[in-house]
Parts: structure tokens; C-alpha cells; sequence
């Protein structure tokens, strides 16, 4: 069984807009975690806020390639951002890799991983494409 879940979106912007809006913590901070302790950049241990939700996670940033591609480690996956440029267009890809195929809550944690990349991707749309920043930690639990 393939345990890998992907999630694209089209973003009205360059690349490099949405590679800053990734890679800088001020901007991150505007549709995704209130706050990031570094810059984005290989070889760095990241910790990731939400004030909001009293969380955070630590991130390892295995690659980072400018305006094209981020991976890192959370926890036991490892996430992969792809941005394709299209026209003025970026073409933005997640994939999160190495669950567990033996997990018996493997279907939820998919499927709530998928829900998290669906929500976060559209936060980044809205941020990046027109300045909206009312969307980040919206969601009830």
C-alpha cells in the first residue's frame, strides 16, 4: 500500500513569492504557523508554532533548493514541496511520505494529513495571491 498523499494547487504568483512566503517565518506567519523559530535553509532544526492551538513542531530541512523545491522531516515523514513555475503561475505540490502501512490508524492519519495540506495550500493562496491573513488557525477542533 502506498502511504504517500498529495495535494496541488495552482497559485496566481511567481515562484518566488511563494517560496518566501514558505521559507520566511515573518511571512509564513501570515496563513500558517503564528511563528518559526529560523529562516528555511538545509541543514536547519525548525520549530513551528501555533500560539493559537498551544502546538508546535520540529522541523529538520534536508534540501532546499530556491524558488523550486523544500523537504524536511516531522516527525516520521519526511514532507516534499515542489514549485512549478506556468506561465507567472507556480504550479505547488506537497507530498508527505513514510507513514506506516502496518498502522491501523493509517487511513485517518492520511486522510486528516490530506485535509491539513488542503487547508494550509489555500491559507497560502489567499495569502500570497491578495494579502488575506483572516484564514490561518480558522480551524475548530
Amino acid at each position: 500500500m502506498n502511504t504517500d498523499i498529495t495535494t496541488k494547487m495552482k497559485i496566481h504568483k511567481p515562484a518566488s513569492d511563494v517560496f518566501e512566503a514558505i521559507v520566511n517565518p515573518e511571512k509564513m506567519a501570515g496563513y500558517w504557523f503564528s511563528s518559526g523559530t529560523d529562516r528555511v535553509e538545509q541543514g536547519k532544526t525548525i520549530t513551528w508554532k501555533y500560539e493559537e492551538y498551544g502546538a508546535e513542531g520540529v522541523i529538520d530541512v534536508v534540501e532546499v533548493q530556491d524558488n523550486e523545491k523544500i523537504v524536511f522531516t516531522w516527525g516520521e515523514t519526511t514532507v516534499t514541496m515542489t514549485l512549478h513555475n506556468e506561465d507567472g503561475s507556480t504550479l505547488m505540490q506537497v507530498t508527505e511520505s513514510g507513514m506506516k502501512a502496518d498502522d491501523p490508524d493509517l487511513v485517518a492519519k492520511m486522510v486528516g494529513q490530506k485535509e491539513g495540506w488542503v487547508y494550509m495550500l489555500t491559507c497560502l493562496k489567499g495569502y500570497v495571491e491578495n494579502g488575506i491573513t483572516t484564514l490561518r488557525a480558522s480551524l475548530v477542533h
